[in-house]
């Protein structure tokens, strides 16, 4: 039987740096970092074969892809003692796109899957109020916008307005109640959009993510950049499903980028930026100002925002031992 999912994680990492052309570059390397020890959440990565196979067969799907991911996800349910759909401590993930090459921003991502009305609730006794309800607005918009195909901005002007009645400026200071309402309007805003409700059955937004994937491999601008770039259509797109690590819990938690090299001048030096209390896409969404990692890099951009070096030490002494480890195995 055709391998078609292939799993990393602590305990389990089926793939390695050398699989770039079935795994994709990010789960290729995601694999190549778990397999060093690095602290990479558990997932596993659908292949570029089955991405191949969906187009050649109208957009269809193997016959074993779905047992696969089945047993894919209980490996990653037994490695994080999270459930998928559980309604007390639930399994979330994200999902992403990974062809051989990057091609950043070309395709498609959603955060968060996983939560519902149901699994919410969970999240919120399990951790906090706010986080849970401000990680199912996020939810609810980005699936929303990737696989339902509603306009981002229907969401975003609901937001605006709920910031508006509240006399604020910044997400962080609306509270746990205010997300909760919006949730609530943007359910709304989709049986509106759509004529049927947001879909509550985990699976079933799990595959929706899938295809939307799959489907962003053929989207104008992907095709308009493999063009420019040289880059057949034929090697299609893998897609990584991983579990999510939260950095919207509050002030101790953060989202950034970061690269052991200076992209500008190759010095090796730790480089990049990050958010407190956020996720991902907050960093280039352009409402808050991303802080940069190193006290060095702040004082050179004359910013008087704290580096993570300062505010983080101990998150940051980790980042350097990891940088390290990834400078001297690659």
């Amino acid at each position: 039987m055709t391998q078609w999912v292939y799993s990393f994680g602590n305990s389990n990492s089926q793939g390695n740096a050398g699989m770039r052309n079935l795994l994709g570059g990010k789960g290729a390397n995601l694999a190549e970092m778990a397999n060093l020890g690095l602290p990479v959440p558990p997932g596993f990565t659908i292949t570029t074969e089955v991405c191949t196979h969906y187009y050649a067969n109208a957009k269809s799907y193997p016959d074993a892809l779905k047992v696969q991911v089945e047993a894919a996800l209980a490996a990653v349910e037994a490695e994080t003692g999270r459930k998928f759909g559980d309604a007390k401590l639930p399994l979330l993930v994200s999902v992403r796109s990974g062809a051989r090459v990057s091609m950043p921003g070309m395709m498609d991502t959603v955060l968060n899957l996983g939560l519902n009305d149901e699994t919410v609730q969970g999240m919120a006794e399990a951790a906090d109020a706010r986080f849970a309800w401000d990680s199912y607005r996020r939810f609810i918009q980005m699936y929303g916008d990737v696989v339902l195909g509603i306009d981002h901005h229907v969401f975003e002007e609901e937001l605006e307005v709920l910031k508006d009645t509240r006399g604020v400026f910044l997400d962080t200071d609306l509270t746990a109640a205010d997300w909760q309402e919006l949730v609530g309007i943007y359910k709304k805003k989709v049986m509106e959009e759509l004529d049927e409700p947001f879909p509550q059955d985990p699976r079933e937004q799990l595959w929706g993510a899938v295809g939307a994937v799959f489907a962003s491999w053929q989207v104008p601008r992907a095709i308009f950049y493999r063009q420019m770039n040289d880059i057949p259509e034929e090697w299609g797109t893998a897609v990584n499903v991983q579990a999510m690590v939260f950095g919207n819990m509050g002030d101790t938690s953060a989202t950034g980028v970061a690269f052991t090299r200076n992209p500008s001048t190759g010095a090796r030096e730790v480089y990049g930026e990050y958010l407190v209390n956020a996720q991902g896409e907050d960093v280039v969404a352009g409402i808050r100002t991303p802080q940069h990692i190193t006290i060095a890099a702040k004082t050179a951009h004359g910013s008087d925002l704290p580096a993570m070096e300062e505010v983080m030490p101990s998150v940051f002494g980790q980042l350097i031992e990891i940088q390290n480890r990834l400078e001297s195995h690659y």
